[in-house]
């Protein structure tokens, strides 16, 4: 069995998210959680929420198919963060000029997996 999570246009900058993002990649779910619980990046709230929103989805695909869910054997099989839209801003600077601020967004993606649904890759 395979879930998929995506959170679009996440107001952090793709750089960082991919630093927390990494930490988790192919862990068991819920030691990716706990990971993403207590990890002092600002981006690790986003992916917790992310990464909870792929079990969700997995528990969910399980009692359709009414397949036995145990979130246990759950694994991050795959997860990117892709760059989303960038926002342009302009700051006054000295003698009239204009400083462009680029704030970026992120599209963070996350697929949870069975062992042996990641094995069969």
């Amino acid at each position: 069995m395979e879930a998929k999570a995506i959170a679009r246009h996440l107001r952090v900058t793709p750089m960082k998210a991919r630093r927390v993002v990494n930490l988790v990649r192919g862990k068991q779910a819920n030691e990716a959680l706990a990971i993403l619980k207590f990890a002092p990046q600002a981006a690790s709230e986003p992916v917790f929420k992310v990464v909870q929103s792929a079990i969700a989805n997995a528990r969910v695909l399980a009692d359709r198919d009414g397949l036995a869910f145990d979130e246990g054997d759950l694994i991050i099989s795959e997860a990117f963060v892709d760059e989303g839209p960038t926002m342009k801003r302009f700051q006054p600077r000295a003698q009239g000029r204009a400083f462009q601020i680029k704030k970026r967004t992120s599209h963070v993606t996350v697929v949870v997996a069975t062992p042996e649904k990641v094995e069969a890759r």
